[in-house]
């Protein structure tokens, strides 16, 4: 089988079990795991571009998810004039602050290497810092704190937050790259998992910015409510010509559209991808990829075009976050666990095929309907399996009550399977 017969054989198979969700199960589920399976394919993207394309090897995907989460929050809601009015130009001042010391203490390091300086301007900078925002923090956090106690954002249209999702973690990936990027493999690993661990935490305990663990609810979003189309006359009679009740049909409604404006954005991210993989660019980053010493005795700046690929992969990261915080309509800090931002992208990746963008995609879509569906089709199957043991049995017990493990027992089964039949991924890098 020729690859564009396997490639298509492969998103025909994707589609028949999204399609037969939907048929077997509810057109509703059918669409959230459409929904969520173009997000998680965005996200493979940019890590195929980092790692199937360079070689770089980040496992800090959570952080640049969660930064284009809090960008839907910085650019749609709206802003809280009486936080702004109790310390938030004082709270502006206190990040500018930060940002002096930590620019003034570098240069000094990388100028003049002065060890005594550097610590100094820290240590001062760091009582100037907290000077300057104890009192404006606490003030803004304590406006009406079981609704805001925090600045708020912009008020703009939602759909920009995305592409200043992609900017604000491409800035922070820049700042990472600058420091973390001549490190080897592993210790870029070590290094990117900590950094993100640094960004959930500023995002968990930062009130003020993102009203931390209190969640920020109600988000704007680019697609109408259910109940303002259940008020309409002629989307209610539309519904009624299809056989559908205006409950059902305004769900379906508002998930098909947000699936249309994902795939939009996939298939123009990708459209991208494959444009950068084909020229003489990327020809260059998977030379670079495969040889490091080689590229370098060719005069290619190996550290800078790491940091641009980078940069790029940690953007897209970035825009998946904003689509997927819109999608939720809220921003819930704690819920961003390396297990299904870090791990469930690297699975995608490996699974789909590294160093191919059709691949990402494919074990995006792939990986998220068995991540979703293991479940309940585990309850069956062990349903099934203890059918005939004793009510009260210990062992009938167990393996009920071990159901919630199946979805990590199929991820490595899966990952095994196609380690060992499949190892360059379904869709293998041409």
């Amino acid at each position: 089988m020729s690859q564009s017969m396997k490639t298509g054989a492969l998103f025909a198979l994707v589609a028949v079990l999204i399609v037969g969700t939907g048929v077997m199960q509810s057109w509703n589920s059918a669409l959230v795991i459409l929904n969520m399976g173009l997000v998680s394919a965005v996200m493979a993207l940019g890590v195929n571009l980092q790692w199937g394309i360079a070689g770089l090897f980040n496992v800090g995907i959570m952080g640049f998810v969660a930064l284009g989460g809090l960008a839907v929050v910085l650019t749609s809601v709206a802003p809280v004039p009486e936080g702004w009015a109790a310390g938030g130009p004082r709270a502006l001042l206190a990040l500018v602050v930060g940002a002096g010391v930590v620019a003034l203490s570098a240069f000094l390091y990388k100028k003049a290497r002065i060890g005594w300086g550097v610590a100094l301007v820290l240590i001062l900078g760091f009582f100037l810092y907290r000077w300057v925002r104890d009192d404006a923090v606490n003030a803004i956090e304590a406006v009406n704190p079981a609704v805001t106690g925090y600045l708020g954002g912009l008020g703009l249209p939602v759909v920009l937050a995305w592409p200043v999702g992609g900017l604000l973690a491409a800035g922070a990936a820049w700042v990472i790259g600058k420091t973390a990027l001549g490190l080897r493999s592993d210790y870029l690993a070590i290094a990117t998992l900590g950094i993100s661990e640094i960004i959930i935490a500023i995002l968990k305990n930062e009130e003020w910015l993102s009203r931390g663990v209190k969640n920020v609810n109600g988000l704007p979003r680019p697609m109408p409510y259910e109940t303002d189309l259940q008020a309409s006359q002629s989307f209610v009679e539309s519904a009624a010509n299809l056989g559908l009740d205006p409950a059902t049909a305004s769900t379906l409604y508002v998930k098909a559209g947000y699936s249309l404006m994902f795939a939009t954005v996939l298939v123009v991210l990708l459209v991208l991808a494959q444009l950068a993989l084909k020229s003489p660019w990327g020809r260059m980053m998977r030379a670079i990829r495969d040889n490091e010493v080689s590229a370098r005795a060719m005069g290619k700046d190996v550290t800078f075009r790491h940091l641009q690929v980078f940069v790029l992969g940690s953007a897209i990261c970035g825009i998946a976050g904003a689509m997927m915080t819109t999608l939720d309509g809220q921003l819930t800090p704690s819920t961003y666990q390396p297990l299904r931002y870090t791990f469930l992208i690297w699975v995608m990746v490996i699974v789909g095929g590294s160093g191919n963008n059709l691949g990402a995609i494919l074990g995006g879509m792939l990986i998220w309907f068995f991540w979703v569906q293991v479940e309940p089709l585990g309850q069956g199957l062990m349903q099934l399996v203890t059918a005939g043991m004793a009510d009260g049995s210990w062992l009938k017990d167990h393996l009920l009550g071990s159901v919630q493990h199946m979805r990590l027992l199929t991820m490595g089964l899966i990952l095994l399977l196609v380690l060992r039949f499949a190892p360059r991924g379904l869709l293998p890098e041409s």
